[in-house]
């Protein structure tokens, strides 16, 4: 029982995160603007965006819980507001505002945020680590993706 509160928490938290993502990305990826851009020939369908960032944020909420419940720090709490806070601001950049050069800074600091997760709570969370690597792996993905963008339109 003392898991599942903060796990439905964060699991509400990492969800209206992606659902404010969505709200703010304008016509996102059917708009005219995204489809008539140069993409990556390694872009996925765009159904693949959905299930993997379900996949994502329910492995994430997993592992911020066992984070939280181990270390409930200031630290923790901040790193995981500014990974909030560049997750939804992102879809606005790069959608809303076709920023696809500061997109990709913000990218490249969300994917350097969730690092420092992986890396400053190994020794914590040890085998648990493993829940954060789905979302390190598809930022890096998302990433070489918004800089092929950046690099040939």
């Amino acid at each position: 029982m003392k898991f599942l509160k903060p796990f439905v928490i964060f699991l509400f938290i990492n969800f209206s995160a992606l659902c404010i993502g969505s709200l703010l990305m304008a016509d996102g990826p059917k708009g005219d603007w995204y489809q008539q851009l140069n993409k990556a020939p390694w872009t996925p369908d765009g159904w693949v965006f959905g299930a993997a960032w379900t996949i994502i944020m329910v492995c994430f909420s997993i592992y911020m819980t066992h984070l939280y419940l181990q270390r409930p720090t200031k630290k923790v709490n901040t790193l995981f507001i500014i990974q909030f806070f560049l997750n939804i601001s992102w879809n606005f950049l790069f959608f809303n505002q076709k920023l696809v050069d500061l997109a990709l800074v913000n990218i490249t600091l969300l994917t350097i945020i969730v690092c420092a997760f992986l890396v400053t709570y190994l020794r914590d969370l040890k085998r648990k680590s493993i829940l954060i690597l789905p979302y390190l792996f598809w930022l890096c993905i998302a990433t070489s993706l918004n800089l092929y963008i950046t690099l040939y339109n």
